[in-house]
């Protein structure tokens, strides 16, 4: 298979990445910033974060001022006793649905969400904790919050991601088993599933009917292991190179990206957790450099 270059986007979360080894939204450059390097390192897409004081209308014109579409953007929800806490993940669900429809975006990319305190932070990538009970609660959690979604008339894409309650390949294929796809569609993370021990390719054959989009990451497996075998938590995972541009760790992105099926019409997100660059706009510029040599 060999991606589309009208679906080759980025979420350049380099520009957030903390010190600490987290994500700190509050650290991005203005958008115009953001879409001015994107721009130029050759990339003409982008997932979608619509900000506050901008209509999905209003959002669409400023990244097409720049040559750049918007893709596929991202729902964290967490579990939680608290009525108006869940309340507050179906109505955002609900509103990300909506901005994608307006959008002309059909697939958002549904996750459990990361607590700097949560257990698996502190004992990433291994199932730290593995409850069937807890598993159940979160599959229902997706199921109810990716029919929200469809309401919208988009496709939620379950997306397993590291220090969460869906992280491994048996949590990834059980909550695949239990929900129907005509519910819940599959939005692998090469990256994180690779983190946990998985062989994400392997997954997306398995689940190639229910591929909706994926996200390109590229790692230092060696290091993975290694953090995992030594009980590393999160950020000192982070911290100590994890994450790579595409093409600049050892990652089997080819593999990754050849397993998807033939007739795939998704999109590609390249994302890097942390720049192994000295600079975000350099990272950026690398992360376009693969998507030109995709063509």
């Amino acid at each position: 298979m060999k991606p589309r270059q009208d679906r080759l986007a980025i979420n350049p979360l380099q520009w957030v990445a903390s010190a600490d080894g987290w994500i700190d939204p509050t650290l991005a450059p203005p958008l115009e910033r953001q879409l001015e390097v994107i721009r130029d390192a050759g990339i003409r897409a982008l997932h979608s974060a619509v900000p506050a004081d901008l209509t999905p209308k209003e959002y669409a014109a400023r990244l097409a001022e720049y040559g750049i579409s918007p893709a596929p953007g991202y729902i964290p929800v967490r579990l939680t006793d608290d009525a108006t806490e869940r309340q507050t993940f179906r109505d955002t669900a609900a509103r990300v649905a909506a901005q994608h429809a307006a959008l002309g975006v059909p697939t958002v990319f549904l996750a459990m969400g990361m607590a700097k305190d949560a257990e698996r932070v502190a004992r990433p990538a291994v199932g730290h904790l593995a409850e069937r009970d807890r598993l159940e609660r979160v599959r229902d959690l997706l199921a109810e919050i990716a029919t929200i979604i469809r309401a919208e008339g988009i496709t939620p894409a379950f997306h397993p991601h590291v220090g969460t309650w869906a992280e491994t390949d048996e949590e990834t294929r059980f909550i695949l088993d239990t929900v129907d796809a005509s519910v819940l569609g599959f939005g692998p993370d090469m990256g994180h599933l690779a983190w946990a021990g998985a062989d994400p390719a392997q997954l997306v054959r398995d689940y190639a009917d229910r591929v909706a989009s994926v996200h390109i990451k590229d790692l230092d497996l060696g290091l993975a292991a290694q953090a995992r075998e030594a009980g590393w938590d999160y950020r000192k995972t982070v911290l100590a190179g994890l994450w790579s541009e595409p093409g600049h760790g050892n990652a089997d992105i080819e593999g990754f990206v050849g397993a998807l099926p033939d007739d795939f019409d998704g999109w590609l997100i390249v994302e890097v957790d942390r720049g192994a660059r000295p600079t975000a706009e350099e990272s950026v510029r690398l992360c376009g450099e693969w998507t030109e040599r995709q063509a």
